[in-house]
């Protein structure tokens, strides 16, 4: 009889070892040098020319805010209106999908004009909106004395899914962002994220571009992928360890039942043995 319990205890010490055996197998570990962004000089202070810079141009479907300003308020008015209507569209900013109002704007048609109020059509595709601002003042300037134009583009949004904290459509007001800053929106990375290897995918000028970026090096800052374009696509994939690490602890769950329900049976039939 007094043999039982140290022959339970036996089974009870060899079932918690094979079990932290199982699941230490199922897990894997992830190297530092893996997940460490800008790797390179390790010297305190290192200075780097800036060697290529992002400057958006307006494109066919853009939405533009115009906001004019003149000596006469009441004239402003008329074109102004179209700011001033709203409607129901996606929220794409970092709280996720919902309902909000947002500034209908003008809208840049396919030939890349805007139609404004009593000055009609102005074609503005392919100019920065500042050179835009200038085209549409000169224009104005029939109408309105010493007028002043401000343009803003509405719709520059940026998509960024897969191994992050926050995936989502981001909006970004200043239409000019780099790939770090919009992981930061996002809420970096994931620990599984893949680090070395995101993709970024790209439509313009009538083509679609996929390039693969490695933000554990310092390339990064000379490729021309750092500034990010209006609807770019960033796709973070995972590390292979977590792909492999879900696959094998989905296969070892029924292993590690069936160890334990053997040991169990095993005490129950030396504890009727001992009996």
């Amino acid at each position: 009889m007094n043999s039982f319990p140290k022959i339970f205890k036996g089974l009870g010490f060899a079932s918690l070892f094979v079990i932290s055996c199982l699941i230490a197998g199922t897990t894997s570990c992830v190297s530092p040098k893996s997940i460490v962004y800008f790797q390179g000089d390790s010297a305190r202070y290192y200075s780097q020319e800036i060697t290529q810079s992002y400057i958006p141009k307006i494109q066919p479907n853009d939405i533009l805010a115009i906001i004019v300003g003149s000596l006469n308020s009441e004239a402003n008015e008329v074109f102004n209106t179209p700011n001033l209507f709203t409607t129901a569209s996606t929220n794409y900013s970092s709280n996720g999908a919902g309902a909000k109002v947002q500034p209908l704007g003008y809208l840049v048609d396919s030939d890349g004009s805007i139609e404004i109020p009593l000055v009609g059509r102005v074609k503005i595709a392919g100019l920065r909106t500042t050179d835009a601002a200038d085209t549409i003042r000169i224009r104005l300037q029939s109408y309105l004395k010493e007028p002043s134009v401000i343009v803003r583009n509405l719709n520059f949004k940026v998509s960024i899914l897969g191994e992050v904290h926050t995936p989502a459509v981001y909006t970004i007001p200043d239409e000019k962002i780099t790939l770090p800053e919009v992981l930061s929106l996002a809420g970096d990375l994931t620990i599984y994220g893949n680090r070395s290897n995101l993709m970024i995918i790209r439509e313009e000028n009538g083509k679609r571009e996929y390039a693969r970026i490695d933000m554990t090096s310092r390339d990064i800052f000379n490729s021309p992928y750092y500034y990010i374009h209006k609807n770019d696509v960033i796709y973070v994939e995972p590390v292979k360890a977590k792909m492999l690490d879900t696959d094998s602890r989905i296969r070892t769950v029924p292993l590690i039942v069936t160890i334990v329900g053997g040991l169990s049976t095993l005490g129950i039939l030396i504890l009727n043995l001992t009996r």
